[in-house]
């Protein structure tokens, strides 16, 4: 079952995918959250794996990786805590985004078996290389199901987009802009537009998602106006920062997007 093409067949514009740490704000509060945020109407759910060295996300997330950490979240706690979650949450798409490291460590294939048992859709690896990927490791993500997603930058050459376009079985994460996550968009209104519409303008395959800077519904409903939905991280955890009831932050803040 690909449920990732399931969601973006189901829903062609405006789909919102949201990311939060596991183990964040509390050990336990992975699973809670997940199932608020899917129940509130999230499209699809990113659940960061935290790391000592998280290059390309932001303070706030760096923050919350930091506090997952300490509260004791590894790649092991987390598979544990995903081992039934189909039972609740049968059809949201679920990836798992970090860092190349604690996969390693863990095991490529020993990951990628228990992220498929526990029901994961995808995996997005920023710092994975493109070729070491084709070299070394899609037979594995193949064998067991898991469909990479790779970042699009303005940067990006338009070899780089068709190749990473006819590798991709998911969706396209196009990087709004410079920097890491959660911060101010420095692109110009009219340099970002360009961005997108020259994506849009090389008929590619796969669905397309922008991330990075996008944290409330003007925001997100911009992104849309050039790809079929948008990520929200940041702004997500920021809610859950204080809440005393985190699943209910989580859903409030999909509601304050998608209402």
């Amino acid at each position: 079952m690909n449920r990732i093409k399931n969601a973006f067949d189901q829903k062609r514009k405006g789909l919102l995918n949201v990311y939060f740490t596991a183990g964040y704000p509390t050990l336990d509060a992975t699973v809670p959250v997940l199932q608020a945020l899917t129940a509130a109407g999230a499209d699809l759910i990113e659940i960061g794996m935290p790391f000592s060295d998280p290059l390309a996300d932001g303070p706030v997330i760096q923050q919350s990786s930091t506090v997952a950490l300490a509260n004791g979240m590894n790649l092991r706690v987390l598979f544990g805590q995903l081992r039934d979650i189909r039972q609740t949450v049968p059809d949201t798409p679920i990836l798992l985004m970090g860092y190349l490291n604690p996969v390693m460590q863990f095991g490529v294939e020993n990951f990628c078996r228990e992220a498929a048992a526990a029901g994961v859709d995808g995996v997005i690896l920023p710092d994975l290389p493109l070729d070491d990927y084709v070299a070394e490791y899609q037979p594995i993500f193949q064998r067991h199901g898991l469909r990479p997603v790779f970042l699009i930058t303005p940067q990006t050459a338009p070899e780089r987009i068709r190749r990473i376009d006819e590798l991709t079985e998911s969706f396209l994460y196009l990087v709004s802009g410079p920097g890491t996550t959660g911060g101010a968009n420095t692109q110009a209104e009219g340099v970002q537009e360009a961005y997108f519409e020259r994506i849009a303008a090389m008929n590619l395959r796969n669905p397309r998602l922008i991330g990075f800077g996008i944290g409330d519904q003007a925001s997100f409903a911009r992104a849309c106006q050039y790809a079929d939905g948008a990520i929200i991280g940041s702004a997500l955890i920021r809610a859950l920062e204080h809440a005393e009831d985190a699943p209910a932050a989580a859903s409030r803040f999909v509601s304050s997007i998608l209402n």
